[in-house]
């Protein structure tokens, strides 16, 4: 697996190095850089397989680098500032690991990169193409950004099984039965996703194609649905809808 590492601090660039060492000694340094014009030089002209890019270099935002090129390359964000973790999400992000950071934090993101990209050394332009061969082009939101703790982290959508309102909260659940908080409500959500993966159940829920098992007509032309590791058991569609959650269903 070859690195590089995005960071104009002499220190933090040497941690990093020692956990990488630590928590991948298969890995590779191919590369410490220091600022965004350099990275964009270095990458004319060389590969990688993953990024772990501070927020801050020496002239701008690492985020300028990947919002200016056609870099695909996985990122690991390693930073001390909170505030760009949204826009961080948007440029192939992996993880995005607040300093000070710990082995802990920096082996459970290097797993997510493997389990989404592969083994070490493979190509992750190859990866990425074939995995885009293997599930087809999405439509819609790619990923959810929870929090746990103080630590964020992305949720893909195709981990989502329902997504339900409660109150004034919103509850995203996963396809392992965990549950997290979202911000946005259910009428932001609907216009975001997959028509055809996600469909607006009724004023509470927001379910996944996969995670209806069971559809039974009711009264006045309802339609009853069991959701997947739903604890609600009176879940309608209403008849005004039915024909249209019928139409989902059988795309």
């Amino acid at each position: 697996m070859k690195i590089v590492i995005l960071e104009d601090e002499r220190h933090a660039a040497s941690r990093l190095k020692e956990l990488v060492a630590e928590t991948a000694p298969d890995a590779t340094i191919c590369a410490v850089l220091e600022s965004v014009s350099e990275a964009r030089d270095w990458f004319a002209d060389n590969t990688a397989d993953l990024i772990l890019a501070d927020i801050h270099l020496s002239d701008t935002l690492s985020l300028e680098l990947f919002a200016d090129t056609s870099i695909t390359t996985p990122v690991i964000f390693t930073t001390a500032y909170d505030a760009y973790v949204l826009r961080a999400f948007k440029f192939n992000s992996i993880d995005y690991l607040l300093k000070p950071i710990s082995k802990e934090e920096l082996d459970a993101a290097l797993r997510k990169f493997r389990t989404q990209f592969g083994s070490a050394g493979i190509d992750t332009k190859i990866a990425i193409a074939l995995q885009q061969m293997v599930l087809g082009k999405t439509t819609g939101r790619s990923r959810f950004l929870v929090r746990r703790g103080e630590r964020l982290i992305p949720v893909s959508v195709t981990d989502t099984v329902f997504i339900r309102a409660d109150d004034k909260l919103t509850y995203l659940y996963t396809r392992n039965d965990q549950q997290y908080l979202l911000d946005e409500n259910l009428d932001t959500l609907e216009t975001q996703l997959d028509p055809d993966s996600f469909f607006r159940i009724n004023r509470s829920y927001i379910a996944s194609i996969d995670s209806i098992e069971k559809v039974v007509t009711h009264l006045n032309g309802r339609l009853k649905v069991s959701i997947r590791n739903a604890n609600d058991e009176d879940i309608f569609v209403s008849k005004a809808r039915a024909n249209i959650f019928k139409k989902w269903l059988g795309k």
